[in-house]
C-alpha cells in the first residue's frame, strides 16, 4: 500500500481576514498562507491593505473577522508585546533605529526580547545574565558579518549611508531569531545597485539562516525576482495569488497597476 505524507502545516495562515475603520473596509476577507522556508511578496497598489495587514501580524491592529494562525496558534490570543518572543520580526517602511546608538548596540537590543534573566539577577550579575550577554554580544557578530556590518559596526547609525542604515534595520530585525520575518518596503529609498545588493542578501539570509519571510514591496522587479510566492491585493480584496509569472500575468493585477487589461 503505497503511503501518502502528509501535507506540512503553513507557518502562517490568513483565513478571512476584515478590518473595518468607521465606514471604510481596510482588509476584506482576505486569506492566503505562507510556507516554511518561503519567501512571499505582498503587492497592490497604495491603498490596497498591505500595511493594514502587516499590522495586522504585529498585532497592532485587531481585525473583525476572520483568523490569523501561526504555527497553528491563533495570533488573537498573543498581546502586541509577546510578538518578537513567539518568533515574529519585522521592519518598518519609516526607519525606527536608535540613531545616536551604534549598529552593535542597534542589533543588541534587537535580541533582548530573548533575554530570560530577571530585574534582581541583572542587578547582582549573576552567571546567567553573564551567559546571555556571551551569547548575545556573538549573535550580534554573526549578523554584523552576515550583512557585511563590520566596518561600521561601532558607528552611530546617524552617521551611516540611508542603504546602510537599512540594513542595520534588518540585522535588528534578525537579533530577536524570528522564523518569520515580516519586511516592510526593504527597497524604499534604494537605488538600482543597492536593490541588487538588498536581493542577494535577503537570499543569503533566507537560506543561512532557514526562516521564512513575507514582504510588502512596490519595487515589482525585485518581488518578482526574489518571491517564490506573491500574494496581489486590491482594494483591501485578495486578487491572484500564485507564482510571479502567474500574477504578473493575471488580468485582474494588470488591471488594479495599468487600469487596463492590456
Amino acid at each position: 500500500m503505497q503511503t501518502i505524507a502528509a501535507t506540512p502545516t503553513p507557518l502562517l495562515e490568513v483565513s478571512g481576514v476584515s478590518v473595518r475603520f468607521g465606514g471604510i473596509t481596510a482588509l476584506d476577507k482576505v486569506s492566503f498562507v505562507v510556507p516554511g522556508g518561503s519567501i512571499v511578496g505582498l503587492i497592490g497598489p497604495n491603498g490596497a491593505g498591505k500595511t493594514t495587514l502587516f499590522n495586522c501580524l504585529s498585532r497592532l491592529y485587531a481585525f473583525s473577522e476572520g483568523d490569523i494562525r501561526f504555527e497553528g496558534r491563533p495570533l488573537v490570543q498573543t498581546p502586541a508585546h509577546r510578538i518578537a518572543e513567539l518568533g515574529i520580526g519585522r521592519t518598518f517602511q519609516n526607519l525606527a533605529l536608535f540613531r545616536t546608538m551604534s549598529v552593535r548596540q542597534n542589533i543588541l537590543v534587537g535580541g533582548h526580547c530573548r533575554t530570560k534573566s530577571s530585574l534582581v539577577a541583572n542587578a547582582l550579575r549573576l552567571a546567567g545574565v553573564v551567559r546571555e550577554e556571551r551569547e548575545q554580544a556573538a549573535q550580534a557578530d554573526t549578523l554584523i558579518d552576515l550583512l557585511e556590518l563590520r566596518a561600521v559596526a561601532e558607528t552611530p547609525v546617524m552617521d551611516l549611508p540611508f542603504g546602510t542604515q537599512k540594513r542595520v534595520e534588518l540585522a535588528r530585525a534578525l537579533a530577536s531569531a524570528p522564523k518569520l520575518l515580516l519586511l516592510d518596503e526593504p527597497a524604499g529609498g534604494l537605488n538600482h545597485e543597492e536593490v541588487g545588493v538588498l536581493m542577494e542578501l535577503l537570499r543569503g539570509v533566507r537560506d543561512k539562516l532557514k526562516l521564512t519571510m513575507l514582504l510588502v514591496e512596490h519595487h515589482m522587479n525585485m518581488v518578482m525576482r526574489i518571491s517564490d510566492q506573491v500574494v496581489a491585493l486590491d482594494f483591501g480584496r485578495k486578487i491572484a495569488d500564485g507564482t510571479p509569472a502567474e500574477v504578473q500575468a493575471n488580468r485582474d493585477v494588470i488591471r488594479a497597476y495599468l487600469g487596463t487589461e492590456a
